[in-house]
């Protein structure tokens, strides 16, 4: 067992900073005058059980402004609600609420909290899924739903999730009331947090009305790149007894959805060696023999056109692409809650969720990764950026791929609260309950049919967002395909939460409370995966029986032309022709593929019948059990003329964690477990200063951790062997430690109106990072046994590999700035006064260092034998600086919207600026994606007091995803768009 204890000793600015501001407030609640009561809702957060959302549902609520009454009804009431919360908070808080009751402003929980300043987020699909908030990505926000902190796992990208991070399209908005972000750390607020703490909140039936409120929502969907129509359906019955001490809510919704994603990709570009470049042969029998060596084995001879290919980079599949996606979701939560007196109130919350999601890809490509040293290039071009931007090639290796995924994740949670004063200056609150996200992939499909002697085949990149493709030799015929690969890889990831907390707060003295608690956490991941890839040849380079049909013969790999045998020939029967679409493809490019019949071909080579192999790398576990406890004080009164409010605490947290992996010894798979605990202790400073009634100062200084990647924990290890990578856990990864600074100004200059500046900074004492070496197979110490039947690297061991671990990395620095400005124009005349405006900026920047393997600069190893395959020498490693992964320098966000008794109407942009998101690999220099604008739009016009219909427009502006590889050559990695979304619908509210 390994024993990590950190006492925070290692920020004395903080600690400075803590205990200047803790006797500050202190000094000032026991000498100052007491405090005015309007400040209580200055002064405290808003209690969990409190929601802004959960207020009451009438159908307007009337402020006072300066010009006399104005009556505030939909959506920019619930704006008024969400700076009611933000400027009663201590801390930076910033809220999101649902207009009423069922009626979330968008589609998407993720695409809602893309309007809060300082959070941009990812899209799955076309529809937004993780966040990343104030350029920390979704590993380093917490997520609590009704209080109580979970994961949830979708697996609607291109793999499903095992991380920490928080996948919000498992929900059906509708589901929620409210959505409350925690920018800054208080001592009595959960740990494990970097950048947020997100509250989601559902149904609280004591804040409605008496009586019985029910409202009923229907839309249709429509996507006119996939062109289809999917429903969305949303309900709620919820019931307040007369005397207001029982109350119950129920709410359901239903969403059917499909789109389709059109593009390109490369799977990224690599440099390699081809056999030949314009008719000179780049490999002879020997170093000094004129006598060629095409397409296989021999030694590479150094010429200027040889090199020159060899050290340019080409795309690795270079194809056009669809993906579809075909969603349903399905949610359910319920709420009792019970107050038999204004001293107790018991509260009872469900909620229950189903996401299911299939996944269909069909692509038309070239596979140059692995088999550049037998292609000849006919002709090529070269760009300023080294990129063989375009070219023709014989004896290319030709592949149609089909491929499914369907995957369901289930989430349940249930927990109880029960808030209770004790005494008019002590009460309490406990916390206890449990979730779990179960999401299981029983498919995960893909079958390929080869043509690997095809002649003629160009590409050019020269618009390298809008490739042309032209494939020399019929891609429709059956005749020139054989059946030659066979995948499927079923798996499952759990996420478990059990938690138990309990929170007290007493009143020492007027202005002054002492606030502690204590909580334990039980949390419990598991993925299990297994495989059933084979190759219907399992080796090209020896003559063998085939395994999969019985019937086969193989031909070694050196043997190419119409003899060359490497799989079952393809009949009509077994395919299908598939059209590339609207894919922005340019005129003369290759739009028509025969690809595998899924149905057909799973049934030929009896697939599912076969048994399922261990997917080493993906057996993992890990059991956190968190113990801890906290102790806040708290202030508000006045100094020096100005109202105040404070808090300043200690948080200490014990974390007990067992990470349990797969090694393989001998060619034996051994389960491996490693025990170890840490400890935390975490101080935490918020100050809030009243110049005047309108102006808000605010400061914060706190000590935060993040846990480590649950992927990276494991002791076990993960070979690729098919982007020739090996990577290897780490279970003894230290916390991501960071001490936070915030700073800002908020001013009220008008009923619904703030101007706000934020400053703030996170240094980070280390992260994770990888590290990464070159070397061949041998060096991980590992079998060949566990190499995927006919895979590049199974197929030769020798070739350079990516050797990649997890270390305890150096600290960095993230530092930025954010603006907010939200106004309603009532200042002018007539009915341009229904208009106003939300916008916000943020800008970010940050340093942090990577090891990452640069290009190659030479075609031949610096001694020793040239050798006779495809792969260039690796480069040495070298440590580059580059901002943190995920974070976008600059983020905008914009919405204006209009709004009287009966019609409203909104516009939404959202722009974030290109980012990196990881090392990349072959040579690249980090990748990731290019800035994207998204637009959004809706209309609601109001029939009766009850009655309403709408229209609405998601990515109006249809934004390609723009992903590159190599962070200065910007390479095209993918460029696929998703269409626009059109919701036509009605609401009826009783």
């Amino acid at each position: 067992m390994v024993r990590d204890l950190d006492m925070n000793g290692r920020s004395a600015a903080l600690a400075r900073l803590m205990g200047a501001t803790s006797l500050a407030v202190l000094a000032a609640a026991a000498f100052a005058a007491p405090a005015h009561a309007q400040d209580a809702a200055a002064a405290q957060p808003p209690a969990a059980d409190a929601a802004p959302g959960a207020q009451s549902s009438t159908a307007e609520e009337v402020l006072e402004a300066d010009e006399g009454e104005i009556v505030v009804t939909g959506f920019r009431r619930s704006l008024a609600e969400a700076l009611n919360v933000k400027r009663q908070s201590v801390g930076a808080v910033d809220v999101i609420v649902a207009e009423d009751i069922a009626k979330f402003p968008d589609q998407n929980l993720a695409e809602s909290l893309q309007r809060v300043p300082g959070i941009t987020i990812q899209r799955s699909g076309g529809e937004g899924s993780r966040i990343t908030v104030r350029g920390l990505g979704a590993q380093f926000t917490r997520v609590r739903l009704n209080g109580l902190e979970t994961v949830a796992s979708s697996t609607s990208d291109a793999s499903v999730s095992r991380d920490r991070g928080f996948d919000f399209n498992v929900f059906a908005s509708e589901l929620f009331s409210s959505i409350v972000v925690h920018k800054t750390a208080e001592a009595s607020l959960d740990e494990g947090s970097l950048g947020a703490v997100v509250d989601l909140n559902t149904g609280n039936p004591l804040a409605g009305k008496y009586g019985f409120t029910s409202v009923l929502s229907a839309q249709a969907s429509y996507n006119d790149l996939s062109e289809t129509v999917g429903p969305r359906v949303a309900g709620l019955l919820s019931w307040k007894s007369p005397s207001g001490t029982l109350g119950f809510a129920l709410s359901a919704a239903y969403q059917q959805s499909e789109t389709h994603e059109l593009g390109n990709n490369t799977v990224r570009w690599v440099q390699s060696r081809f056999d030949s470049v314009g008719g000179t042969p780049c490999f002879f029998t020997t170093t000094t023999s004129n006598v060629p060596a095409p397409n296989a084995g021999g030694q590479y001879r150094r010429s200027a056109p040889c090199d020159a290919v060899a050290l340019a980079f080409h795309p690795r599949i270079p194809r056009y692409s669809f993906v579809g996606h075909d969603r349903e979701r399905i949610g359910v939560t319920g709420s009792v809650q019970w107050s038999p007196s204004e001293e107790t109130k018991v509260s009872l919350d469900g909620l229950f969720s189903r996401f299911k999601a299939e996944r269909e890809e069909k692509h038309g490509e070239v596979l140059f990764r692995s088999n550049e040293r037998a292609i000849d290039v006919v002709n090529f071009q070269v760009d300023g950026n080294n990129n063989l931007i375009s070219g023709t090639f014989n004896d290319v290796f030709v592949r149609t791929e089909h491929y499914l995924r369907r995957s369901q994740t289930d989430f349940h949670q249930l927990g109880a609260t029960w808030n209770q004063d004790v005494s008019d200056s002590f009460r309490f609150t406990l916390l206890g309950g449990f979730s779990k996200s179960d999401a299981d992939i029983p498919v995960e499909t893909t079958i390929a049919f080869d043509d690997r002697d095809a002649q003629g085949y160009s590409y050019d990149y020269t618009d390298m967002r809008r490739p042309k493709l032209t494939f020399g030799t019929s891609v429709t015929e059956p005749g020139v395909f054989q059946l030659a690969e066979i995948r499927d890889r079923p798996s499952n990831v759990a996420n478990k939460f059990r938690t138990l907390s309990l929170r007290t707060e007493w009143d020492v003295a007027d202005g002054f409370t002492v606030a502690s608690g204590a909580v334990y956490r039980r949390f419990g991941f598991e993925t299990v995966a297994f495989s059933r890839d084979t190759s219907v040849c399992p080796s090209r380079t020896t003559a063998a029986p085939d395994v999969v049909l019985g019937t086969i013969t193989c031909t070694p790999s050196n043997v190419f032309g119409p003899t060359a045998v490497y799989g079952f020939p393809v009949t009509a029967a077994l395919g299908e022709i598939w059209n590339v679409g609207r894919s922005g493809q340019p005129a003369g490019n290759t739009n028509q593929f025969l690809i595998p019949n899924l149905q057909a071909s799973t049934d030929f080579t009896k697939l599912y019948s076969r048994t399922p192999a261990l997917d080493v790398g993906n057996n993992r576990s890990v059991v956190e059990e968190v113990k801890g406890g906290y102790l806040e004080f708290r202030a508000k009164g006045e100094m020096l003329g100005m109202r105040y409010a404070g808090n300043a605490g200690i948080r200490y947290v014990k974390t007990d964690q067992s990470s349990t992996g797969i090694s393989v010894v001998s060619g034996t798979n051994q389960n491996v477990t490693v025990e170890r605990d840490y400890e935390d202790w975490l101080p935490a400073v918020n100050l809030a200063i009243f110049p005047t009634e309108k102006l808000i100062l605010r400061a914060a200084a706190a000590d935060v951790m993040t846990r480590p990647g649950l992927g990276s924990l494991t002791p076990g290890g993960s070979v690729d062997a098919f982007n020739f990578r090996v990577n290897f856990g780490n279970p003894f990864l230290r916390p991501i430690r960071a001490t936070a600074y915030d700073l800002a100004a908020e001013w009220y200059f008008a009923p619904e109106s703030l101007f706000s500046v934020a400053l703030f900074q996170k240094n980070v004492e280390s992260f994770p990072v990888g590290q990464t070496r070159s070397g061949v197979f041998a060096d991980t110490g590992l079998p060949l046994s566990i190499l995927p039947t006919g895979s590049p690297l199974a197929n030769n061991p020798n070739q350079q590999i990516t050797i990649q671990s997890q270390v305890n990395g150096s600290g960095a620095k993230l530092e930025g700035v954010e603006v907010q400005l939200q106004m309603p124009f009532r200042f002018l005349p007539g009915f341009l006064r229904n208009f106003g405006l939300i916008t916000n900026a943020t800008l970010i920047r940050s340093n942090a260092d990577y090891t990452v393997i640069p290009p190659s600069t030479t075609p031949v190893p610096a001694t020793g034998n040239p050798g006779g395959g495809a792969a260039v020498p690796v480069a040495p490693t070298i440590v580059r600086e580059q901002t943190f992964f995920g974070l976008s320098k600059r983020t905008f966000n914009a919405t204006l919207y209009y709004e009287d008794d009966r019609f409203s109407a909104r516009t939404s942009a959202s722009y974030r600026s290109r980012f990196v998101d990881d090392v990349s690999a072959t040579g690249n220099m980090f990748e990731g994606f290019n800035s994207t604008l998204n637009v959004d739009a809706s209309v609601r016009y109001r029939l009766t007091k009850s009655f309403e219909v709408s229209l609405e427009g998601i990515n109006l502006t249809d934004t390609y995803r723009d992903r590159f590889t190599d962070f200065d050559a910007n390479r095209n990695y993918e460029y696929n768009h998703f269409g626009r979304t059109i919701l036509f619908g009605a609401r009826y509210k009783m």
